[in-house]
This record gives C-alpha cells, structure tokens and sequence, in this order.
C-alpha cells in the first residue's frame, strides 16, 4: 500500500483546506486529495490493528510481530472502519478511536508506554492539532508517575530529597521508562552515588522541538520554584531529541527570564544530533527507533509521513525561527546557532559502532542514528559549531545509540563530569 502523504499541521486535512482555497470547485482536485484522506484513514486503520493484534497475542517486548488480522469482534471494528472509510472518507480520528481503549490503563506498562510513545513521534503534532486524546501531555515524572508541581505534594512525595536535582528528557519515540534498559537506570544510579532526585521528563515527541523547549522551560520554572526545598544544583541530561528539547528550554528560559536557568550547573547530552541526522531525510529514522519491538513496528509503515519533531531532526531545528518560514521539506540548513546556556557547564557524548582504533572522531562512523561529529556538536561551518572543550567531549566506542542509556562507559564519564567541580 502507498504511504499516504501527510503529517500533523501539513496532514490530509490541511491539504484539502489548502486545495479547497486554491482551486474552489474544481472537481477532479477535490477528489483527488479526498483519495488521500482515505488512503490515510485506511493506512491508520491498518497500523493499529496490527498493534491491537500483537497486544492480545502478548507479543514480546522485542521480537519479530505475528502475522495476520485481528479477529473475532476487534476483527470486525477494523473491517468496518476499512469499509466506511471507503464510502465516506473517514476522518483520521475514527481511525485512531480504536486504539484508545487499548491504553486506558491504571498504571504505568510497558507495552502501553511504548506504543503511546511510538504514536506520539510519529504523529504527535496532528494529535494535538485535531485535540486527540491519545496526544501525551508534557509532564514530570517519576516511576511513570506524573509528579504533581505543588509544594506540599511534593513535600509529601519527597520528604527526604535534598536540594540537587537531576531532569532526565527521552529521545523521539521514547519514553521515560525506557531509561531503564538492561537492569541499569542512570539517574537512578546518580541518585544513589551521588544524591541526586531523579525526575523523568515525559513529553509528545511529534511536536517541534521549540515548541516542547517551550513548554519545557515554563515546566522548569515552576518545578525550582514549588520544590520543597530550596534548589542548590539542577544538571539535565538529555538523551537523541532529548539534548536538543534541552537546548531549546535553556534559550527560552533566558528569553523569559525564568529563575531556573541560574540554578543549571550542567547539561549532558547524549547521541544527540547537534547538527542532525542524515536518516531523517529518507524518513529512516523513526523505521530504525520502532522498528526494535513488535508493539510499536507497525509505524514503521508510516517512515514518509514524518512529525514535525522528526523533520527538525535533518538540522537540529530548536528554536521557532529555524523552521516557521521554510517549508517542511526545505534542503538547506537555515538555523543561526543559538548559543549555550550560560553559566551552565555543557558536556556531549557520542557513540560510534567502530572499536577504537585510533582514528580521528569525524572519520568514525555514528551510532546507527546520529553520525560522531553531529553528537558533539562539530561543524564543517566554524560558526555552527558548539563551543564545548575537548575535556567536554567524549567518543564511546562499540555501541549503539541505545547502548548509551545502558553503558557502564557512559555512566561512568558522567559520573566523573558530575563530581567534577
């Protein structure tokens, strides 16, 4: 089946509005991009049976997907949507309401989380655009709870927590449970070496990334100003997208003059693509994240119908103006560098699949998702790259980009950044 072109603002609905205002009563135009919107609606269908169908067979988490439709009376509601699609062109709504049931959930699961996360990267900007339920919130949490940003809540939630505080934000179609991986959580492990409180930022990934640097900046603020006690270190590590949403927070928050930012000591990214990834222009980027478990490889179906959040990824986009006037398939990189937070210390860490071998970082191949020189924040054009020091730089060998929530290397440089002074 052909992908059906669209995504979020620029989704079929705001196709057709743009056709309807360039060519009024043109016939054949109106049927055209009515095709479109049903080739979408039936594409989405699809996808969350799929998903649907690898839920109740309790697929593992990683794995190869069953074959086959959902059957029985899930079976049918699909059929149906397919055959209503047809007739009327259904909206793209209807096709997800489906899913909906699937994730009302008491608790925190990791099946749910990932699929959440997955829909969310792919098509998180049209969940908010169209006032979808399924469109994640911007939150803090902790344990996949939601933290409550009210001073005797929190007093009450972290009774014994200090005043060093430790934001961890997630990568594109990720989550903030999935810092857990292989037994091993870094901020967890900060907590307990360290003294850290680990709080998880949990945001919808499909959106720009200025837009969640935004809303990340104005969620910052009022965490120091409501923690219980007063804040005497705040460090932020952010992993992929989650660097860059970071990055994004610290230049609005000094544009609004937020408290917080001079409460920032360090920030960390990790594999985060400074400069962009090449895989965004063939929309591999979110095939290779989603494609690693059977609950969320469906959307792999959906690699040409990229967010918002994955387009920002071709260069690094973090602030409003390096993507409000260029179209979304623009080829060359428009962004002025924005500057580091200042008076806060920022460290970069990038992983290459190569063992050490000698050569010189830009020579070495990425991590499967993000290339070495883009993780560090070097630039072929002096003016574009991130004034970070050679002792702010570190090159891990032998892993990939999800290794990087997992390496004892990793943890191990961070650990020694941080208790640096």
């Amino acid at each position: 089946m052909a992908t059906p072109p669209f995504s979020g603002k620029e989704g079929a609905s705001a196709n057709l509005t743009q056709q309807r205002g360039a060519n009024p009563g043109t016939f054949s135009d109106l049927r055209g991009v009515s095709q479109l919107v049903v080739a979408a609606v039936a594409g989405v269908t699809n996808i969350v049976e799929e998903m649907h169908r690898n839920i109740a067979r309790i697929s593992p988490i990683v794995g190869a997907s069953p074959t086959g439709r959902a059957r029985g009376l899930s079976g049918l509601v699909y059929r149906s949507v397919r055959g209503v699609t047809q007739v009327v062109g259904f909206g793209l709504n209807a096709a997800l309401a489906p899913l909906t049931p699937l994730l009302v959930h008491h608790g925190p699961s990791p099946r749910r989380e990932a699929l959440l996360a997955a829909l969310n990267g792919v098509l998180g900007d049209y969940l908010v655009a169209s006032h979808n339920s399924l469109a994640i919130p911007m939150r803090l949490r902790q344990q996949g709870r939601p933290l409550e940003l009210d001073r005797p809540a929190l007093a009450t939630r972290f009774a014994h927590s200090g005043s060093k505080l430790l934001v961890m934000a997630h990568g594109l179609c990720m989550n903030d449970l999935e810092w857990q991986r292989e037994g091993h959580d870094h901020g967890a492990s900060l907590a307990q070496d360290l003294g850290y409180t680990p709080l998880y930022l949990h945001y919808n990934s499909g959106q720009h990334i200025s837009t969640n640097g935004r809303e990340f900046a104005a969620l910052m603020e009022r965490l120091v100003q409501e923690w219980p006690v007063p804040v005497s270190e705040l460090v932020i590590i952010g992993h992929s997208m989650g660097g860059l949403v970071s990055r994004s927070a610290c230049h609005y928050a000094q544009q609004a003059d937020y408290q917080w930012l001079r409460h920032l000591k360090k920030l960390i990214c990790l594999g985060t693509p400074h400069h962009g990834a090449p895989l965004e222009r063939a929309g591999n980027w979110v095939n290779v994240i989603v494609g690693i478990s059977p609950y969320t490889a469906p959307f792999t179906r959906l690699g040409k119908i990229r967010s918002a959040g994955v387009k920002d990824l071709r260069y690094g986009n973090i602030l409003d103006e390096d993507w409000e006037r260029h179209g979304s398939e623009h080829l060359h990189d428009p962004r002025k560098q924005a500057p580091l937070p200042e008076g806060a210390q920022c460290f970069v860490i990038a992983a290459t699949s190569q063992r050490p071998s000698g050569h010189p970082g830009w020579h070495l191949p990425g991590d499967g998702l993000v290339p070495v020189q883009s993780a560090l924040g070097q630039h072929e054009n002096a003016a574009l790259t991130l004034p970070i020091p050679a002792s702010r730089q570190e090159i891990c060998h032998g892993l990939n980009h999800f290794d990087l929530l997992s390496s004892r290397e990793v943890y191990d440089r961070i650990h020694r950044w941080l208790v640096e002074s």
